[in-house]
């Protein structure tokens, strides 16, 4: 009973949230995660009233499998964006702005701490600095999905952008796990190549081949059904099931095997879409089914910020400076890597503005991190907290922003304004003749 009173709450709340915040025109993703952060531990979780709030990180833990599952369906979906037709015209664009913006990320806060281990010496050991400039490649998909999902983006920048973020994670994992392995081998003073080249590169051709397979099988399988509904059944349950063949993990001749649930996901859906002929239709139908699951997804998030960090100042200034250097780093090195790949000027000024987002990713590999490191692990989790609670509040207003100056989202036209207005009117008439 408290599991559904909790999830129920929260997602209404989410969703009156969304209303509040309306008149200040801030994408839905925000009010998500407000309406988060308000019913959870340090609001309305201080109640200690079970299902009502969040009561404490622990218990918005338990709520991973709803987390874990719309990052699944969040992959699926931007996996839809590999068309072999689209990709035509952005492919190659989308495969040098990927690999190129996230490194120069990397390297614009591997500089920044390095030059604050300088200055605070012990308080930010050198591996902590390495750690935290592998972090910074990542960007978070989810929110750069919702936002041009909820305004109807479509453009030339829309067009690069989710290929984009999809490749920038793919990158992600391989520098962290490489920069990881370099900053364990500095700390203990041991050198494992199978750990930094040997582990990452497996995790990655795996997690492809897996999710090939997987999105072959459902194709085979979708032919079984004549039902649209049925095979939508199936595309659904299909995604549950690459969520769980994806977070299995073991070891092989001393080597660890695991696998990464977005790259699994978005190789799911990039072969579905591409072999499947009903696809496109069926990957339409999923995403309106997955519409709530989405926004739970962010209000649980926004109740899993830590707002404790505050507390630390050597936090908030490290904090600070690693999130204007990857800002820093994200928009020149999409503005460079654009420019090189022949990219719109639009694409150009813009891209790099859409990219600043960071949770998901970035907070796996953070955990990944505290794991290990002991207390250098927790300053780099709390660290990594702070930033994510500032990008995952400005970000999404940022990527409209970005996409609204672009072009790629336009203005209602007065034609649908009125065509709205007429129905709210003869609804509002309705009412009135019922009474």
């Amino acid at each position: 009973m408290t599991t559904i009173l909790a999830v129920s709450v929260a997602l209404i709340m989410g969703l009156m949230m969304t209303r509040i915040v309306k008149p200040l025109k801030l994408p839905d993703v925000t009010a998500y995660l407000v309406a988060g952060v308000l019913i959870g531990p340090y609001f309305l979780g201080r109640l200690n009233v079970p299902g009502i709030g969040f009561i404490s990180s622990g218990d918005v833990n338990q709520y991973a499998l709803i987390s874990n599952v719309a990052l699944g369906f969040i992959a699926f979906a931007i996996g839809n964006e590999f068309r072999l037709s689209q990709l035509k015209n952005t492919g190659r664009q989308a495969m040098i702005v990927g690999i190129l913006e996230g490194l120069v990320a990397s390297l614009a806060v591997n500089i920044a701490m390095f030059v604050l281990h300088m200055i605070l010496g012990d308080k930010l050991p050198i591996s902590t600095a390495i750690t935290l400039g592998a972090i910074a490649t990542a960007t978070a998909p989810a929110a750069t999905l919702m936002v041009v999902r909820q305004y109807k983006a479509k453009g030339k920048l829309t067009d690069i952008l989710l290929p984009v973020v999809a490749l920038d994670d793919a990158v992600a994992l391989m520098v962290f796990a490489v920069s990881f392995g370099v900053a364990q081998a500095l700390k203990d003073g041991a050198f494992n190549v199978t750990s930094i080249l040997v582990e990452p590169l497996l995790e990655i051709v795996l997690s492809l081949v897996v999710g090939a397979f997987m999105g072959w099988l459902l194709t085979q399988l979708e032919t079984l059904f004549n039902s649209n509904s049925n095979r939508l059944s199936l595309t659904i349950a299909f995604v549950f099931l690459t969520v769980a063949v994806s977070m299995a993990e073991f070891d092989v001749g001393g080597i660890h095997i695991q696998f990464s649930s977005l790259l699994v996901c978005m190789m799911l859906g990039t072969i579905f879409c591409n072999i499947c002929p009903l696809s496109e239709d069926l990957m339409e139908k999923s995403d309106r089914w997955t519409a709530p699951l989405f926004a739970l997804f962010f209000v649980i998030s926004g109740a899993g910020l830590e707002l404790s960090v505050f507390s630390d100042i050597s936090i908030v200034i490290i904090g600070v400076v690693y999130i204007v250097c990857r800002c820093i780093g994200k928009y020149i090195g999409a503005f460079l890597s654009s420019s090189a790949a022949g990219c719109d000027p639009t694409v150009r000024k813009y891209l790099g503005i859409t990219l600043f987002p960071q949770a998901g990713v970035a907070l796996g590999m953070c955990i990944t991190a505290a794991a290990k490191f002991g207390e250098e692990g927790a300053m780099i989790r709390n660290i990594i907290l702070f930033s994510v609670l500032i990008y995952e509040l400005v970000g999404p207003s940022m990527t409209k922003w970005a996409l609204g100056k672009s072009g790629d989202i336009r203005p209602m036209s007065h034609e649908v304004e009125n065509r709205r207005a007429i129905k709210l009117q003869q609804a509002g008439e309705k009412r009135s003749n019922n009474k």
